[in-house]
């Protein structure tokens, strides 16, 4: 096996570091999503009367913890069994990714197979992360429009 110098460890660290923080990143885009998909709803059935109700309830919403979001929108969303897996799967995924990956793969940090493997995992969850949250905004887009509302930004990740 080649060998890595300390220069080469500290610039592996720091991207695997960057592909965490984009996995976390995606995670909380996830969040946003359906924090915006619920306030849609919501709308869409009349459930939120005023403008300061609907400001606290978004408020409240956006504190609410992924798995929170997930299991609330799977009651006023219909989305397709496959989506709803996905919904858990990514769910599941970021919790271990935010709470207990680096203290369950701490060793893996010290060799270059390990960092490219740890890489090669938090990418594939930016990817899931990133598919799931772009088709969220597309289910929020569609709502907007046929809520009437007006949205001049396509793909805004915030249109309330």
């Amino acid at each position: 096996m080649k060998s890595v110098g300390l220069q080469g460890i500290e610039q592996q660290s720091k991207e695997l570091f960057a592909y965490f923080g984009l996995a976390v990143y995606y995670s909380q885009a996830l969040e946003q999503q359906l924090t915006n998909l619920l306030m849609l709803m919501k709308l869409s059935k009349g459930e939120v009367p005023s403008e300061e109700e609907l400001t606290e309830l978004y408020r409240r919403k956006l504190s609410s913890s992924l798995g929170q979001l997930v299991n609330e929108i799977r009651h006023h969303f219909p989305f397709t069994e496959e989506e709803t897996l996905l919904l858990k799967e990514v769910w599941k995924q970021r919790n271990y990714i935010v709470h207990d990956y680096f203290k369950e793969r701490i060793k893996e940090t010290f060799t270059p197979d390990g960092r490219a493997r740890m890489i090669r995992e938090l990418t594939a969850f930016r990817d899931q992360a990133q598919e799931l949250e772009q088709k969220l905004q597309r289910y929020t887009n569609e709502l907007y429009v046929k809520l009437g509302l007006e949205n001049d930004q396509p793909g805004v990740s915030n249109p309330l």
